[in-house]
């Protein structure tokens, strides 16, 4: 593909990802033209052969494809709303972190005024744009995503469409966010648990990470499981895992390390064997996350 025929793409918001966003096309060749409200961060792009437009509206109308990395969805809404029918027949993409009901919210106000949506999820850190290693999610009508899927790919090589719902990105994005965090809370217990006995967090690492990469290893099984609606307990039944539990509230409380942590999983895992699956695989818990917050 030429440069002449590479589609054009605007950037509106040049934050450390959105800079990130529009080097990266650049780097692949594609013409772009850039706003952000402060116009002196679109000075080092323009260096680079960006086009810098004097208002969002003007932005707008220098390309079909569209590309939205703001602060949050206040930011996208006051940029957006009074653009009206600058947005009729352009693919908006907007790669802003919020929720799925926002994402549907924004894919609405888009088509009142013609435009296709798609929301999206960078799941890379700034300097991973435009990499084969940078991960991006993308939700929203498959036709948009079809037509500019090669510019889309300018910004990472793992780029993933994952259905027709707008708000299928978003919650993608925090399920992962709620995978890193408990992870990272896991690693943070067991780090202060292991320091109270004089070891140091660098010796606890690689034997946590040996543990991750075991646990990940289960997750394709699991998914099976929770999917066909069976826990088999094929390597051991949930109360053996809160016996194991009861084990690492004692070493956290006998170390004078806080068991905040630990106790709930515990509550949480008693709560699905009163519940009568004891007998059953881990994956058996899905029941209680799947309950609003407060009930049994």
């Amino acid at each position: 593909m030429t440069k002449e025929s590479r589609t054009p793409v605007t950037v509106l918001g040049l934050g450390l990802m959105g800079e990130a966003l529009a080097g990266a096309f650049l780097r692949d060749g594609r013409p772009t033209t850039v706003w952000n409200r402060t116009a002196a961060k679109a000075d080092r792009l323009a260096g680079q052969g960006a086009v810098r437009a004097g208002s969002a509206l003007e932005a707008v109308g220098a390309a079909p494809l569209v590309v939205v990395c703001l602060t949050g969805y206040d930011a996208v809404r006051e940029v957006l709303d009074p653009l009206g029918a600058a947005l009729d027949g352009r693919v908006l993409v907007n790669l802003t972190s919020g929720t799925s009901a926002e994402a549907r919210d924004t894919a609405a106000r888009v088509a009142r005024h013609g435009g296709a949506y798609l929301d999206g999820a960078i799941m890379t850190t700034p300097a991973a744009i435009g990499t084969p290693a940078a991960a991006l999610l993308y939700s929203g009508p498959r036709s948009a995503f079809d037509l500019h899927e090669p510019a889309l790919r300018s910004l990472g090589g793992a780029t993933t469409y994952l259905g027709a719902d707008h708000g299928l990105s978003a919650l993608y994005d925090v399920g992962v966010l709620s995978l890193m965090w408990n992870i990272l809370n896991g690693f943070l217990q067991g780090a202060a648990l292991l320091g109270a006995a004089g070891v140091e967090a660098a010796a606890f690492a690689p034997v946590a990470r040996n543990g991750v990469e075991t646990v990940a290893g289960w997750l394709a099984d699991y998914a099976r499981q929770i999917d066909e609606g069976a826990h088999p307990a094929t390597d051991s039944t949930l109360d053996t895992h809160v016996a194991a539990m009861d084990h690492l509230v004692h070493e956290s409380e006998s170390h004078g390390v806080d068991a905040t942590l630990p106790r709930f999983i515990r509550e949480l895992a008693g709560r699905a064997v009163a519940a009568g699956h004891g007998g059953e695989g881990y994956t058996a818990l899905i029941e209680q996350f799947r309950k609003p917050s407060g009930r049994d």
